[in-house]
């Protein structure tokens, strides 16, 4: 099992940074030999289409997928082995009780309106995510947030009510966006590579090269993002040459296909998202501690991912990818047990079974995943009805109202075993100790004492079976080998396109 994740583009950095135009206007020379194309449209095939293109607003994996680092950035940027790089912070300090952090912007940044960044738009950006009506997933870790002052055009400071030392990490979530942008969920005003071009609901979504970008400018003049209700059809697409790369392969079924074709390369990257059977733990049967620990044993959690997956994804036993600080290896923990999983629920007072309803979403693997879980639970005397769901429903009667009793769900970001600290996050898992390990792990002085205390976290949410985790996602990534320079791993489901290259 690798720890470590490959560099984050196909192309060697030293390839992409050494660029020698010919005399085409519409080639350039990289130095490692052969031409690409820089006027070249790539076409990106995606199942995750967003629901708005507004990322405090519901928008979805989809639009971080699109528009996270191609169209807006951050005062920093996370990178594909989960470091954090300055990007529109030109530099910054914090003071010595670690309460306070002065940013100093870049010069010359442009939205894509052509008004200048200035230190209102990063007052404005952090107060967007920290609203009332926000659906950030990281607003509650930037609730620390306690005053934001602009001294002047280039400099903000940020006073915190509380130490925290993830918040320079936490930043690298939150976009920012013009102070006077309108009608954010169907249009954009960001500092990135691209601009929006045009976004057909339920096709497609383009993006062009913004000539005014104050960094390197995007290799490729435009990027289209086609978007396919299964894996199925956007296989077709890349098959007919409709689409040049797809960003995450659902259906390994088909790889062989491409693997056996010289045209195309297939590559197995590293990724965060995990595919959890999330309890309601504030809702009877799973309430009891011993009635969880069962579903997770009665669930043969191998046999599922082989089934969806083959030969690719990863057991892990609990909230933590392996590229996270704080990973251990907890399969073990709750493991699957048929024996053990009627012995704990004839303990719990259910030596019979129980009912129970499953809200699932209606999109891949979520049905067949329900499906197996159901056949499964079967056997221990469970019956599960399956209420099959829209994402948008999903988010409220789920995530927002926590009207449920379990549900399925996949969770893409790194770093997000704390939310088991919240009590009030839509599974409603309250164990005091967590929530103070936590709460101690975000006001360490140093990484190492935060990554021993979500250590602790880690395994007793595993012992507690505060959820059900599955197995964590492989992320394949399968190109036409006329490109280079995407990205090959699915850190948070972003897509960096700015550094494709796509030969004449």
């Amino acid at each position: 099992m690798r720890l470590n994740k490959p560099a984050l583009y196909a192309a060697a950095t030293t390839a992409t940074l050494a660029l020698v135009l010919t005399a085409c206007g519409g080639s350039a020379t990289s130095a490692s030999g052969g031409t690409w194309d820089k006027n070249a449209t790539v076409n990106i095939g995606s199942l995750y289409e967003p629901q708005n293109l507004d990322n405090t607003a519901g928008g979805g994996q989809g639009v971080t997928e699109a528009l996270n680092g191609n169209v807006y950035e951050g005062l920093f940027r996370l990178t594909d082995d989960g470091k954090v790089d300055k990007l529109l912070a030109k530099n910054y300090k914090a003071s010595a009780d670690g309460l306070t952090y002065t940013f100093t912007l870049r010069d010359g940044v442009k939205f894509h309106s052509g008004k200048e960044l200035t230190s209102a738009d990063v007052k404005y950006s952090l107060e967007k995510v920290l609203a009332d009506d926000s659906q950030s997933a990281r607003k509650s870790n930037l609730e620390v947030v306690k005053d934001i002052a602009t001294p002047d055009a280039h400099t903000v400071k940020v006073t915190l009510s509380q130490r925290s030392i993830s918040f320079v990490y936490n930043l690298s979530y939150v976009w920012i966006i013009n102070s006077q942008a309108k009608n954010l969920k169907t249009s954009e005003d960001g500092t990135g590579p691209y601009s929006l071009g045009k976004w057909t609901r339920g096709s497609a979504l383009s993006l062009n090269r913004f000539p005014g970008y104050w960094g390197d400018q995007a290799a490729n003049k435009q990027v289209v993002f086609h978007y396919f209700k299964d894996a199925t059809a956007l296989n077709n697409a890349l098959l007919t040459n409709a689409v040049d790369v797809v960003t995450s392969e659902q259906s390994p079924d088909a790889l062989d296909q491409f693997k056996s074709n010289q045209n195309y390369k297939v590559n197995d990257g590293n990724s965060t998202t995990k595919l959890l059977l999330a309890f309601n733990d504030k809702a009877k049967p799973f309430t009891d501690v011993k009635v969880r620990q069962a579903v997770s044993a009665a669930i043969d959690d191998k046999k599922l991912l082989e089934s969806v997956w083959g030969g690719y994804g990863k057991l892990i036993g609990s909230m933590v990818p392996p590229t996270d600080p704080w990973y251990e290896d907890l399969t073990k923990v709750n493991a699957y047990d048929v024996t053990k999983a009627k012995q704990l629920l004839a303990e719990a007072g259910y030596a019979k079974g129980f009912s129970f309803t499953l809200d699932t979403p209606n999109y891949d693997p979520h049905p067949t995943a329900a499906t197996f879980i159901k056949a499964q639970l079967a056997k221990v005397g469970i019956d599960v009805k399956i209420n099959t769901i829209t994402p948008d429903e999903w988010y409220t009667k789920v995530y927002k109202n926590h009207d449920f009793t379990a549900t399925l769900q996949e969770h893409v970001n790194d770093r997000d075993l704390v939310w088991y600290g919240n009590p009030d996050f839509y599974w409603g898992y309250d164990n005091k100790q967590v929530t103070k390990w936590v709460a101690q792990a975000e006001e360490a002085t140093t990484t190492a004492q935060q990554t021993d205390l979500l250590k602790k976290v880690n395994r007793q949410t595993a012992e507690d079976a505060a959820s059900d985790w599955l197995y964590l996602y492989p992320q394949i990534v399968v190109a036409s080998s006329k490109l280079s320079g995407y990205p090959l791993n699915g850190l948070n489901s972003q897509f960096y396109a700015f550094d494709i290259k796509k030969k004449d």
